[in-house]
């Protein structure tokens, strides 16, 4: 695998956790202010736009990679989503999300070395 895929599947990753992130905190948004704000509008928006550069760079990945190979990457995003939300939306991190964390990361190494 060449390190220009590698790094299109990192930002694939990178953008699908981006757009999960302003979509949960456009939705907070309007718990305070309703669906009328402006800020409410910016992060729905922007994170759609996140979520589809991440499918269709996904639809380009498919293009070279079996789907059997790129789809256990996804299995990362769970993690980085988890530590993501901890640290940007000051979400809890319990014990039993982190150990299903590391085992799906552990999944995904394994399915990926073989």
């Amino acid at each position: 695998m060449s390190p220009l895929v590698l790094v299109l599947i990192f930002v694939s990753l990178v953008a699908f956790v981006a757009g999960q992130l302003l979509l949960k905190h456009g939705m907070e948004s309007t718990v305070t202010g309703g669906f009328r704000q402006r800020t409410f509008l910016v992060f729905i928006l922007t994170g759609t736009a996140a979520m589809a550069v991440s499918y269709f760079l996904n639809l380009g990945l498919l293009q070279r990679l079996d789907l059997s190979y790129l789809y256990p990457f996804q299995g990362l995003s769970v993690l980085f989503i988890a530590g993501a939300a901890a640290l940007l939306l000051h979400e809890k991190l319990t014990l039993p999300l982190i150990a299903g964390s590391v085992l799906i990361t552990a999944g995904v190494v394994l399915v990926s070395i073989s």
